[in-house]
């Protein structure tokens, strides 16, 4: 590739989630990926590599170059070998797939046009304190993003315009699903299933101000906004799907059993203590861990595959959670792919076993869920991955706006409980939503824009 990056360090003024914001929302990027990690933000501008994998076709640029063709076989085989080809120094790509990749994987039809979208970017900038390390690959592209970055100051608050988001759509239909497979779990069909409902946003929302002040709410594992193709997102995700470490470290963490968390910390242990000891939560939590280090067992050595951590309290936002961590460690010829096929989608929000699973949520849910409960990821040169689960997320796509919620359905399951799970996990989002602001003349103007002075 005829590009090299070039790095520089420049001070900021404003926190890491205030600064990453803040370039998203400033006009900078078509194309953008804000992503919070396990050691901060990371903000991914512009694209030099790209690689679209739609449902017939891949779609590879770079060297200004694109060309798509026809894929046979293991889709993410088409993505390795484009990534494994780029000839740009220290490369980390950022993008998302689609929950019906999996589908595609397996053989199954799929109904998407897109399944995993990929950018190596331009710019990015990794954020840290008061600190950015920026790094590009045109000179007078980051110095835009350098002046942008000392120019963030801190400013009012966010204004005051909530979003209201009808969080009872849908809920007499999602009963019924509920109790459909139920049915089916009854006649020995599957053990679990994960069915989610979708909750339609009408008002215009200001994405960037929404998710500076969702993220200061909520306490998620990753977090991420983004904008890519027709699709932009902003979520606060409760778990990761897979983390690869350079060393072939690989960790995910399954999260089930919810209950809320309210503003009464006494209130909070009573419910902390009916999950602990409501059997169908930790039947449900049991069996996503055993599929977990089943499916860990295949890319990694099955001697390293442990539990590290089992049934501990995660709290996330407006729920808590039962929470575990599975560890293990891959051969040195591995690759980070072969962990993310063998996990994905997560148990968590697909079902066991898997395929029986699909069958319950192709027959319970209106539609193809795209990046509903696929992930949100970055995947590295030097062998590192970090995929977070995308869920508790806000959608845009083809003027829809939408919020999306499930929850995990085993033969115990009560529709009314389901249906109240879901409910707490989408004010999660629901009640952080910020309105699209105007100024005086016709041209909008965001609110994150307004409480940045971008």
């Amino acid at each position: 590739m005829a590009f090299s990056y070039h790095s520089t360090i420049v001070r900021t003024h404003v926190d890491p989630l205030v600064a990453a914001t803040g370039l998203a929302a400033s006009g900078l990027f078509a194309t953008y990926v804000v992503y919070e990690g396990p050691h901060g933000w990371s903000v991914a501008g512009g694209i030099a590599a790209e690689v679209l994998l739609k449902r017939d076709t891949v779609r590879c640029t770079k060297d200004g170059h694109t060309v798509e063709r026809p894929w046979q076989g293991d889709p993410l085989a088409q993505v390795r070998e484009f990534l494994d080809g780029l000839e740009l120094d220290g490369w980390r790509a950022y993008g998302w797939t689609a929950f019906e990749l999996a589908y595609a994987v397996a053989g199954r039809p799929v109904d998407n046009d897109v399944l995993l979208h990929l950018v190596v970017p331009r710019t990015e900038i990794r954020l840290s304190g008061h600190q950015a390390v920026l790094r590009g690959v045109d000179p007078a592209e980051t110095a835009r993003v350098e002046a942008a970055l000392t120019a963030l100051r801190p400013g009012p608050e966010i204004p005051d315009r909530p979003v209201t988001a009808d969080i009872e759509a849908g809920a007499a239909a999602y009963r019924e699903a509920i109790a459909g497979v139920v049915d089916r779990i009854r006649d020995g069909e599957l053990q679990k299933a994960v069915v989610s409902r979708i909750v339609p946003v009408s008002s215009d929302v200001d994405l960037p101000a929404s998710y500076l002040a969702g993220r200061r709410a909520n306490t998620p594992a990753r977090s991420y906004l983004l904008a890519m193709g027709d699709l932009q997102a902003l979520g606060f995700s409760p778990e990761t799907v897979v983390e690869v470490e350079p060393d072939r470290t690989v960790s995910s963490q399954p999260l089930a059993g919810t209950r809320a968390l309210t503003g009464d910390p006494e209130q909070n242990r009573r419910l902390r203590e009916r999950l602990l000891a409501d059997p169908k939560e930790l039947h449900e939590h049991a069996i996503s861990v055993k599929v977990a280090v089943d499916e860990l067992a295949g890319p990694c050595k099955p001697e390293t595959v442990v539990v590290q951590e089992y049934m501990v309290i995660k709290e996330r936002g407006s729920v808590q959670h039962l929470a575990s961590k599975v560890v293990g460690r891959m051969p040195e010829d591995a690759s980070p792919w072969d962990a993310f096929a063998a996990v994905f989608p997560a148990v968590t929000a697909s079902g066991v076993p898997k395929h029986a699973a699909y069958d319950a949520i192709v027959a319970s849910e209106p539609r193809e869920r795209g990046l509903y409960a696929g992930t949100v990821m970055t995947v590295a040169q030097d062998g590192s991955m970090d995929a977070a689960l995308a869920l508790r997320s806000v959608f845009r796509r083809g003027g829809e706006t939408w919020l999306q919620a499930g929850a995990g359905v085993v033969e115990h399951s009560v529709p009314d409980r389901e249906l109240e799970e879901t409910r707490e996990k989408l004010k999660c989002v629901a009640d952080r939503l910020v309105a699209r602001g105007t100024g005086h003349g016709a041209v909008p103007v965001t609110a994150s824009e307004k409480r940045l002075n971008v």
